[in-house]
């Protein structure tokens, strides 16, 4: 009876939803999932992310992605995780880590054989990885490559997944599949997971369906105060400023606050490896009533830093993070952390397209650091975590999302997007809204937190940055989950020293009135207070 009821229920969706799903064996015993959670019933409309499961052998299941057209067979035993569809989907048990990711290049500049050959550009570091295989195969009538690669043993990584099996599979010139296995043992079993591999007919629409929410932290008193007053659900936006001569000398910024009309409460420092905690720059910044969002790049200026995330996660750090976290407890006053920020572009040496393409690598050092912060009780510090809103190269593997590193650990979610103009070949103008309104958008479905633009800016090559500057003001009341916004103060400069993205605010005395008349909304009424456009 149960066997002709599902018959019917099949051929009835069959009926009403012809593109949507395609049954499985009749026979076989099928979970469902839609949009990152198991069903009893296939009951889905065309825009649902839509999977399903069968055993097809004793121990072995095969899942059908029907949103992102494709099947697999896999171990019955391992764990599934559809929540990141769009992304990717995961299989893993404590030994094992399988993500499946599709990217499709149609409106991009990259090609399935740009992708293979980019995706795998980390192994120009031969001193950490150790290639074990590197062919072609075939898998769903196409041809695929396989890289089999190893390296060793992280001493600060429980369990590390050091082995790896990378697998790229083209379905046609602008789209490819790739399964990355990663295993604390060797990986060369997972080969009939791999051929297993096909693709099926695209139904339903693949989704994002979880949503990040912000944790309750123990901060010290000020520093609560702190947050409730700048990030808090009533906060009205704030600005904040980078200017590479403060707070070590407030001469030129005194001057430039002058002509604005207008006290900044922010101000951002960039350190590396080659300086130590800056605890004399932050009380000077706090004795002129500014906050400091510290920025920590874990990287050397002039140094090969390819290894860092394995350094990092090594230990041998520990002694530069731990006087790190002694310092930051010491200053006792709110301190904005933001932590290898824009690790989603290629620029960073703590991206993972140095370390595997292994995403979890660099979670698995933010946690790291901030265990160490919290075992040194530095409870005046709010994390800030801060991609890119371009992620290159722009491959799902590379994507945001898969880099943060849970609930747990961050505070807020800092927004990035430049104006960086034309100076470069292939960079393209783009006003305020162009960058922040699809970046915000996707935020808010993403995460329960509050956002700051941690820091930005519009070059003057290019377009008519003083209107760039008035759009900005008009659009950025809009967004009311952004709480501060920080101005990039300085200029990029291209490989023979020549100023190429032009940022400043004072190159012009059009720009300064267009910021200064900005900002005249958010200046405090008489009471003190500042208010949001």
């Amino acid at each position: 009876m149960r066997r002709k009821r599902r018959l019917f229920v099949l051929f009835m969706l069959a009926i009403f939803l012809p593109a949507v799903l395609t049954p499985l064996d009749a026979g076989a015993s099928i979970s469902y999932i839609k949009n990152g959670d198991f069903a009893n019933q296939p009951e889905f409309n065309s825009y649902d992310d839509i999977k399903a499961i069968s055993q097809i052998k004793p121990g072995i299941n095969r899942l059908l992605d029907y949103s992102q057209a494709y099947s697999l067979d896999y171990p019955s035993h391992m764990n599934l995780d559809a929540t990141l569809s769009q992304v990717k989907t995961s299989l893993w048990d404590d030994k094992t880590c399988i993500e499946i990711y599709r990217d499709d290049f149609s409106q991009t500049v990259h090609n399935a054989a740009a992708y293979q050959y980019y995706s795998n550009c980390f192994l120009n570091n031969r001193q950490d990885h150790q290639i074990q295989e590197n062919r072609s195969i075939n898998i769903a009538g196409s041809k695929a490559h396989l890289l089999r690669w190893q390296r060793n043993k992280l001493s600060r990584v429980a369990g590390d997944k050091n082995y790896y099996m990378s697998v790229e599979i083209p379905r046609n010139f602008k789209e490819v599949y790739t399964i990355l296995i990663k295993s604390s043992s060797p990986s060369e079993n997972f080969l009939p997971l791999v051929k297993s591999f096909s693709f099926i007919d695209k139904k339903g629409s693949s989704q994002i369906s979880t949503r990040f929410k912000k944790k309750d932290k123990a901060w010290n008193e000020e520093t609560k105060a702190f947050y409730e007053q700048y990030f808090g659900p009533g906060a009205s936006l704030q600005w904040g400023i980078f200017e590479n001569s403060a707070p070590a000398s407030m001469d030129y910024l005194n001057k430039l606050e002058n002509n604005l009309d207008y006290s900044f409460d922010f101000l951002v420092i960039y350190k590396t490896f080659d300086a130590p905690f800056p605890l004399e720059e932050l009380h000077k910044a706090y004795e002129e009533q500014k906050y400091v969002e510290l920025t920590l790049q874990t990287m050397w200026y002039n140094q090969d830093n390819s290894s860092v995330t394995y350094d990092i996660l090594n230990g041998h750090y520990d002694d530069f993070f731990q006087d790190y976290a002694i310092k930051a407890r010491q200053f006792g006053h709110p301190i904005l952390f933001r932590l290898n920020n824009e690790m989603n572009g290629d620029w960073c040496v703590y991206s993972s397209y140095y370390s595997s393409k292994d995403t979890e690598l660099f979670k698995a050092a933010w946690r790291y650091i901030y265990n160490i912060f919290q075992q040194n009780q530095a409870d005046n510090v709010i994390w800030v975590w801060n991609p890119h809103d371009i992620s290159f190269p722009g491959f799902m593997w590379n994507h945001s999302l898969n880099y943060f590193p849970g609930e747990e650990y961050v505070d807020v979610i800092g927004l990035t997007g430049y104006n960086t103009g034309t100076y470069h070949q292939g960079e393209i103008w783009r006003g305020f809204r162009q960058i922040y309104y699809p970046l915000y958008e996707e935020y808010c479905r993403y995460f329960d937190y509050p956002f700051m633009i941690s820091e930005f800016a519009c070059s003057s090559v290019g377009g008519n940055k003083a209107l760039w500057i008035e759009e900005m003001f008009a659009q950025m009341g809009k967004y009311e989950r952004i709480k501060v916004a920080i101005w990039f103060n300085g200029v990029d400069f291209d490989l023979v020293g020549r100023a190429a993205r032009k940022y400043r605010l004072d190159e012009s005395p059009a720009i300064i009135e267009a910021f200064q008349k900005g900002l005249q909304s958010y200046k405090p009424d008489p009471k003190g207070n500042k208010t949001r456009q």
